[in-house]
């Protein structure tokens, strides 16, 4: 007997895969401390992260002003290789 889908199933399988990935989504957040100069969180988001200079520019600044940015966004397996790098160099680091 062939296993015949609607379009509704369809499109509720599709929503289910775009919800599960949306929850495996996880973002890579910078934390500001009193140790670190804005030039060292540019050139590590630069060098870790693959921002261009005004990105990583503009996520320091955030990190400055407000006390955190979430400087990436993606899977954990994608995000934990950066947070060990910029952890590595000293700045604060986590996913969440």
């Amino acid at each position: 007997m062939a296993n015949y889908q609607t379009r509704e199933d369809v499109l509720v399988d599709e929503l289910i895969d775009r919800v599960e990935k949306l929850v495996d989504e996880k973002f890579l957040v910078v934390y500001n401390d009193d140790v670190n100069t804005f030039d060292h969180v540019i050139e590590s988001l630069v060098d870790v992260c693959d921002h261009s200079e005004e990105q990583a520019e503009q996520c320091a600044m955030m990190v400055h002003f407000k006390g955190r940015a979430s400087v990436r966004q993606g899977p954990f397996n994608k995000l934990h290789p950066m947070k060990t790098a910029l952890t590595d160099r000293g700045i604060n680091a986590v996913i969440e």
